[in-house]
């Protein structure tokens, strides 16, 4: 590195005006860039190594900031600068928190392997009927899951014998390895993290401290849930770890498909045919919803393919975020069309048709292209 010291905003590549995010991300960069085990033996870049540590000790202080921005070189180490560091070592321990912020690495950290952990959620997956969803149910559900061994407490050892701390790690669960110029943590080999040894395993759960057992669990389903929706179960996922929480049971629905009916968001569809009288001259039907008495619905003379009849408050239940109250019950209407009709019948629609100055079709045509042809 030049006897010469350079303009520390020109060593970090940032404005004099960079932000202190700005300024972290840039070393950040060159920190990595520069790296002595990424460039074993090279001089230069452990030089640009130092160079952008001592830049980035004076700028990431507002106090030295400052003085550098009004004195330069001057302002923030006498006549020579700022001090710099001697060696590489210097740097690791001074900047020990942003190194293993950046790097991911620092010393062992004690108890890693027997602090306490939440038990893994489960899914399942629940397959329930189209009525079920409107009206909401209780299932009960089998669930295979991991539990606390009943015969160890959970500890893993025999019966009158307890685990062992493990001399390797002494119960941190983790080791200290050096390589190079760092020191890092590592899952200790010999107890894999646990920071104890089980010498005499229990025979229930093989020294794990967990046993798989199948569980009966009720689950409500509430009315108006829907396909793709989950329900949490709280407590009712594996056992913690050392103590931890158990973790929850998530419920993913699957709304089986109804041979009338359908569903458009909360709203409860329902596709009917009527005849062509019914169209003109108007009908009701009795539609069953489900629950309480049929729903009465009026086809009004002169009804359109395709036009909806919207009766309120007879769909599914909103839940949550989409409010209070109940979707609606949509008759969407279709006019079926007679292939056949009987020479008396033909005869009445004829006269209907000369009432109306419509022009059809004469004998002999097959009865859909007598109404529809010309």
């Amino acid at each position: 590195m030049s006897s010469k010291k350079r303009d520390y905003y020109e060593v970090l590549g940032v404005a004099r005006g960079a932000s202190a995010d700005e300024i972290k991300r840039s070393y950040r960069k060159l920190a990595v860039q520069y790296h002595p085990d990424r460039n074993p033996g090279d001089k230069a870049a452990e030089d640009s190594f130092k160079e952008a540590a001592e830049a980035y000790e004076v700028l990431s202080s507002a106090e030295t900031r400052a003085r550098y921005d009004k004195f330069g070189h001057a302002g923030v180490g006498g006549p020579g600068g700022s001090q710099g560091f001697s060696n590489v070592e210097d740097v690791f321990e001074h900047f020990g928190s942003i190194f293993e912020d950046i790097f991911g690495f620092g010393g062992a950290r004690r108890g890693q392997g027997n602090r306490a952990r939440r038990g893994a959620d489960l899914r399942y997956d629940l397959s329930i009927s189209f009525k079920d969803a409107i009206l909401g149910a209780e299932h009960k559900i089998e669930i295979p899951r991991r539990s606390s061994c009943e015969t160890c407490a959970g500890t893993g050892a025999k019966p009158g014998t307890k685990p062992e701390k493990c001399r390797t790690c002494n119960g941190m669960g983790q080791v200290a390895v050096q390589q190079g110029f760092f020191t890092y943590s590592t899952t200790c080999p010999d107890c894999r993290g646990k920071g104890v040894i089980i010498a005499h395993p229990c025979g229930d759960c093989s020294g794990s401290g967990f046993t798989t057992k199948t569980s009966n669990i009720k689950v409500k389903i509430p009315a108006g849930i829907d396909s793709g929706m989950r329900l949490r179960v709280t407590g009712e996922g594996e056992s913690g770890v050392n103590g931890g929480p158990v973790g929850d049971l998530y419920v993913f629905i699957e709304v089986e498909d109804h041979k009338e009916f359908r569903r458009e968001e909360f709203d409860l569809l329902l596709p009917l045919k009527v005849g062509v009288a019914q169209a003109i001259l108007g009908t009701e039907i009795a539609v069953d919803c489900f629950e309480g008495e049929p729903v009465k619905v009026e086809i009004p003379p002169g009804v359109q393919p395709g036009q909806r009849i919207v009766v309120s408050e007879r769909g599914f239940p909103k839940l949550g975020k989409h409010g209070r109250g109940r979707g609606d019950l949509v008759v969407e209407v279709a006019v079926e069309i007679p292939n056949k009709l009987s020479k008396e019948a033909e005869e009445h629609l004829r006269a209907f048709a000369q009432a109306h100055q419509e022009n059809v079709k004469t004998h002999g045509a097959g009865f859909f292209d007598r109404i529809f042809g010309h």
